[in-house]
């Protein structure tokens, strides 16, 4: 799950100390060097725009380590995009980092992110070096499943729970199912384009057949939320059996003793990276290459997976000889690549149609 950004704010700020205390405990050989940072960051100030959960830990441990000023604007995903958007002939921001490479993609589309080859990209596992798009313009920095199917365990046990995404219709599942509006959630769109394709078969029937499954979906009364929280929140108090949210949601809301159970659909989950870009037109370019080196060290994917107070932190992680946290399923999921480059090309297509058609 995304926690929602004002709470997150007050949340952050305690564990701010815990992430350099974790950097400075990291061993030797996993260790980033200050000196080595420092050669990096001639630019002592870097601007920031994220919609990870961690990004406050990572920016003091960054600037601990390196001596830059991190200068973070954290919100949600929509609203960092929205942003963007507005400075397109005058970009403040030097770092973009949020979950979706489709969403990412739209970004790289219109010219707007710097390709190079960072340092760190040695340190990915397989799956994550088939994250990496040919172009060479963002970088994954962990791995969700955009949506898995949750459940209310006082309501369903787990033979009653949906097996699959077209379980979701079933009669007995009528005015059950929540899900997260992609105008506000990150996770939303990669997970709703993943469908899609997956109804579709593919690119050549993926709208009609996407649009056929969500008016059917509506029509058994899906409400939509506008992010994890929300949804998550009906479920667990019983006012909807289902829903469809990251699962790292669930994994955090697991944690905390919530009555909820989660199904990973049999025909497949949407794997959503965590992406990091640099902006083309960045004035701090040197800094911004170190903070993104800095992400993919084993160092930094340190701080970012043993941030206590925020639920980003039970990713996957894709960089050699990082563990996720403890209970997060790793195994035995039927992961499947997003064609992010043809969801960014449809990106305004399927949200207009799914706001119209499906919030409203």
């Amino acid at each position: 799950m995304i926690l929602d950004r004002s709470v997150r704010r007050w949340l952050l700020a305690p564990v701010v100390a815990l992430g350099a205390t974790l950097l400075a405990l990291a061993p030797a050989s996993a260790a980033t060097p200050r000196a080595r940072l420092a050669r990096f960051a001639a630019d002592n100030t870097l601007v920031l725009y994220s919609a990870q959960g961690y990004d406050s830990t990572m920016g003091k441990a960054f600037g601990k380590a390196s001596g830059t000023q991190v200068l973070l604007t954290d919100d949600s995903t929509g609203n960092i995009l929205a942003k963007i958007a507005a400075e397109r002939n005058n970009p403040h921001w030097d770092v973009a980092w949020f979950d979706g490479d489709a969403t990412m993609q739209t970004l790289d589309a219109q010219g707007q992110l710097y390709k190079w080859t960072p340092a760190g990209a040695g340190n990915y596992t397989a799956l994550g070096r088939s994250l990496i798009p040919a172009d060479k313009a963002f970088y994954p920095t962990g791995v969700t499943a955009a949506g898995v199917i949750v459940y209310n365990t006082r309501r369903l046990s787990a033979s009653q729970a949906p097996m699959d995404w077209n379980d979701l219709l079933l009669p007995r599942f009528r005015n059950q199912v929540a899900e997260n509006d992609p105008a506000f959630s990150g996770p939303a769109f990669p997970l709703i384009s993943g469908v899609y394709l997956r109804m579709g078969g593919g690119r050549a029937n993926a709208i009609t057949k996407g649009e056929a499954y969500y008016r059917a979906l509506k029509a058994n009364g899906l409400k939509i939320f506008q992010t994890n929280d929300p949804t998550l929140h009906s479920v667990e108090t019983g006012a909807r059996e289902i829903g469809i949210v990251q699962d790292s949601a669930y994994y955090a809301a697991k944690a905390t003793g919530a009555p909820i159970g989660v199904v990973y659909p049999r025909s497949g989950v949407t794997v959503l990276p965590g992406v990091v870009a640099i902006n083309a037109r960045s004035p701090h370019l040197k800094a911004a290459e170190a903070f993104v080196n800095y992400i993919l060290s084993p160092a930094g994917q340190n701080v970012m997976v043993h941030d206590p107070n925020d639920s980003d932190s039970y990713y996957t992680p894709i960089i050699t000889g990082v563990a996720a946290l403890p209970g997060r399923q790793v195994n035995g999921i039927n992961y499947q690549r997003l064609d992010y480059i043809w969801a960014g090309q449809h990106a305004t297509e399927i949200k207009t149609w799914f706001h119209d058609n499906i919030v409203q």
